[in-house]
């Protein structure tokens, strides 16, 4: 029997920290939260202080008999949750059902899962942080109030299935302003001008302005009249200037920082980064040693870093690439301002599992990830990048050229890691020059170019920008950014978030009618709000209360004022057997589907086809990806139900070498892999990996 139980949220974890401890101790697994808010209620009593109603969630019945049989046989128990609020909140209410005093000394935490870490936290348990629970409790409050208020009237005056929650109401806007932006965006023409000029090298310059000063060429002609003066004259070197940049090394990666580079180097979207980082930070097996913690902590909004692991990345970069490479102190990183600042900057948890030993053990996917964020951590402690930059001036007829090179000194830590928005960046060397060198052109190049709207957002951008105005928190941009995906507010279109018309059409009513929910300072003012009541500062029913009573006005009358909206359907090519008429494309609780318009005389549906290109094993026709009526995904024959061949994973187009049978690709802890989908013969295929150049 074990003398401790301890608790935690993932099985994954709770296998990772049980190496850790010995027999005196027994972890086991919450799944995650055990108690919310009733999903057909309100749950929240305005009248009452704003008293949430708890129950438990529906599944988690065994696991806390689990729980409670382990606790009623333990001395000890301690609540080893997430080190954050929602970590914070989930002990709370464990420790409600547990029944367990919460001024006692029960709550443990740490930054990273690694024996050193686990074991010191034993050693020093606290109470659990009411103020982190208040916060925690405030935002599930407000968002249900929130959401549960005017969701229903988006139902009655537009569609049923919308929702409108807080943070992902800004996000839709933001998305739907900049879309409003590219509309309305009237190109501007300019005309660049570049010289080709031979010296011991050619190399080119390009048209600056007249006399020194900065002109811009908006017409043909005078893009013409610039080259017809220039072409035949003289080049003469005015100015010539080298000077050394120095450039520091980016800091480690926060949550939004980690997002946007995974989504920019991987294409990886940020729901992918959180569930592939999780694995990480949670534990792999790395062969005979077992479930290690790769990474520290995932959801941080601080750069700052502890200073043995700053003195380890010191000892890792003067051992791997020299001494010169190692800044003479540590590089200190200033958080932007508002960070919480409660955790360290992602990185590794050990140097020592570099990216090359590890690979063997990880998937694919986890192994970009830990690679991205291995490098960038060891880039972070690494010295600057110095280049000589030479910038020279040049008259011709009274028109001024300009040319620039850059030529690397010491690559410092880009020997490691570059920013993506260096990546394409090319070096470029200009001969050796001089004041008064004198050049001839051997061609003059005039080029007509547009001004551009401003981009559409990437997920990496959109984050970028919700951390920029403080909207929401490092937990909330990815699962912000898949609700308002699944709600069809949005559309990703390869990499670009492209708002629907139902987005338009809800975010307009939205501005109407509830402006203070999508307005952007009234929404990151709340967060800082959030921020008081974890800083002990403010009162959380105090927040709800100047928050409900304007807002529960602004609805009433928002009900009895907007009228119906009536959206018009996205018209198919595909047409109903069963009427004749061209079937609809509709947004239902498991995606987009068929339906014929004529509802409610004809109930006809139809799922949308996916075929894939694989013949079926049972009669060689085609396999489609369908949904069960309880939305889970299977792979079925297009000729049912003359043939009845269902598989629940995905087919691929090879044979099983072992017994000819069909293969299917299959998901495990360490990513993907084909495999025989006969369970008698078990056969496993997995690619060889390479090892890391």
């Amino acid at each position: 029997m074990a003398d401790t139980l301890v608790i935690v949220e993932s099985p994954a974890k709770a296998k990772t920290i049980g190496k850790f401890l010995g027999s005196k101790y027994k972890v086991v697994a919450s799944n995650g939260h055990v108690r919310d808010l009733p999903k057909s209620t309100l749950g929240v009593d305005p009248d009452k202080n704003f008293a949430p109603k708890y129950i438990t969630l529906r599944g988690r019945g065994e696991v806390l008999e689990t729980i409670r049989r382990e606790a009623k046989d333990a001395k000890n128990i301690l609540l080893a949750t997430d080190p954050d609020r929602e970590g914070e909140a989930i002990s709370w209410h464990l420790a409600k059902i547990l029944d367990l005093d919460v001024q006692k000394k029960c709550r443990i935490e740490f930054n990273e899962i690694t024996a050193n870490a686990v074991k010191s936290s034993i050693k020093k348990p606290r109470t659990i942080n009411m103020n982190l629970v208040d916060a925690q409790q405030a935002r599930r409050v407000l968002d249900r109030l929130v959401g549960y208020k005017i969701s229903p009237i988006l139902w009655h005056k537009v569609q049923k299935g919308l929702s409108a929650g807080r943070v992902q109401s800004v996000a839709t806007r933001i998305i739907c302003d900049r879309e409003e932006e590219i509309n309305e965006f009237v190109p501007e023409e300019y005309w660049t001008i570049t010289a080709k000029l031979d010296g011991s090298k050619t190399f080119e310059a390009r048209y600056f302005g007249e006399d020194g000063k900065k002109r811009d060429i908006h017409t043909e002609a005078e893009a013409n009249e610039v080259k017809a003066r220039t072409l035949g004259a003289s080049f003469r070197t005015v100015e010539c200037k080298t000077t050394e940049k120095r450039k520091h090394a980016p800091a480690p990666f926060t949550t939004s920082g980690l997002q946007q580079d995974a989504s920019r180097k991987l294409g990886f979207t940020t729901k992918r980064t959180m569930m592939i980082a999780q694995q990480l930070y949670e534990g792999v097996e790395l062969g005979k040693r077992g479930p290690v913690g790769m990474i520290s902590y995932i959801r941080t909004d601080s750069v700052r870093v502890a200073s043995e692991a700053q003195q380890s990345a010191r000892q890792y970069i003067a051992d791997t690439f020299g001494q010169t490479y190692v800044p003479q102190s540590p590089n200190i990183y200033r958080g932007r301002r508002g960070a919480q600042d409660a955790h360290e900057a992602i990185r590794p948890t050990d140097l020592g599992n570099d990216p090359k030993s590890v690979k063997p053990y990880l998937s694919s996917e986890q192994y970009k990830l830990y690679k991205l964020i291995f490098d960038r951590f060891v880039a972070s402690q690494m010295s600057e990048a110095v280049q000589m930059v030479t910038s020279c001036t040049f008259d011709a007829n009274g028109a001024t050229f300009k040319s620039s090179g850059t030529r690397t000194m010491f690559d410092g830590y880009t020997a490691v890691y570059t920013e993506s928005k260096e990546d394409d960046e090319k070096e470029v060397t200009l001969p050796k020059l001089a004041e008064g060198d004198v050049f001839k052109a051997s061609a003059i190049d005039t080029q007509q170019k547009f001004t551009q709207p401003p981009a559409r957002y990437t997920e990496a951008s959109l984050v970028h920008t919700l951390e920029e105005k403080g909207i929401g928190r490092p937990s909330t941009y990815a699962p912000t950014i898949s609700t308002v995906i699944d709600r069809g507010y949005v559309a990703r279109e390869k990499k670009l978030l492209v708002p629907t018309d139902l987005g338009f059409i809800v975010t307009n009513l939205m501005k109407k009618s509830f402006p203070d929910i999508v307005d952007i300072a009234f929404t990151a003012n709340m967060e800082e709000e959030l921020d008081e009541v974890e800083e002990g500062k403010m009162d959380w029913t105090q927040l709800m209360s100047e928050f409900y009573a304007p807002f529960i006005k602004t609805v009433q009358k928002a009900d009895s004022e907007i009228e119906k909206v009536n959206i018009p359907d996205e018209v198919s090519d595909v047409v109903c057997e069963l009427c004749g008429a061209q079937m609809v494309y509709k947004n239902g609780r498991y995606g987009r589907f068929l339906a014929c318009p004529n509802y409610p005389t004809c109930k006809n549906t139809k799922p949308i086809i996916e075929k894939l290109d694989v013949p079926c094993p049972k009669c060689g026709g085609s396999i489609l990806k369908r949904r069960s009526k309880k939305g889970h995904t299977f792979y079925g024959c297009e000729n049912y139900p003359t043939c009845d061949f269902t598989s629940w994973n995905p087919l691929v187009n090879q044979k099983c070498p072992k017994c000819g049978g069909y293969m299917v690709q299959k998901r495990g802890r360490n990513g993907t892999f084909v495999a025989c989908a006969d369970p008698q013969c078990a056969y496993i295929f997995r690619e060889k990996k390479k090892d890391d150049e």
